[in-house]
């Protein structure tokens, strides 16, 4: 009996351990309103002082780290303002922030993420604006480049800003 529980064990672990592996090798990335986990690509190897690539990109991915060590990922939409590249988080049904999305509890809690844009992986934080003035103009950037997103209104899209 103690050599089956002790087989059985080995084996569960195994399991895990190989199917952690695999995701962290592979990835999981998002799609659609499906998070995911790890993001691949080739990562940057220089700070990145132009985001006018961005443009050309709806989605892009933000994989946030969580408080148990294994990463979430998401799919979100960009917008430049300024020469300044910023993410949003949309409330459609309300709610206060951070608290109605994992990601934004992840980025609020540790600011740094992992943006994938095309096939380039960036490390980044990210900055929760506050600032009326700013998310405005902000807010009408995204309008401007998504004409026919429905914006929620600007009480409930919470602007992030993309830095080193």
């Amino acid at each position: 009996m103690k050599k089956i529980a002790k087989t059985a064990g080995i084996t569960l672990l195994l399991l895990v351990v190989g199917t952690f592996v695999s995701l962290r090798l592979l990835g999981y990335e998002p799609s659609d309103q499906r998070p995911g986990l790890w993001l691949t690509g080739e990562r940057a190897s220089e700070p990145t002082t132009d985001w006018s690539f961005t443009e050309d990109h709806q989605e892009i991915f933000v994989q946030t780290r969580t408080p148990h060590l294994i990463p979430h990922s998401v799919t979100t939409y960009c917008a430049l303002h300024d020469g300044d590249l910023y993410i949003f988080s949309a409330y459609y049904e309300g709610g206060v922030f951070p608290d109605e999305r994992g990601w934004n509890r992840n980025v609020m809690r540790n600011p740094r993420v992992r943006l994938k844009i095309g096939d380039g992986v960036f490390d980044q934080t990210l900055s929760h604006i506050t600032d009326a003035e700013t998310r405005l103009a902000v807010h009408a950037s995204f309008v401007a480049k998504y004409p026919e997103w429905s914006s929620p209104g600007l009480e409930n899209v919470h602007i992030l800003r993309v830095g080193d």
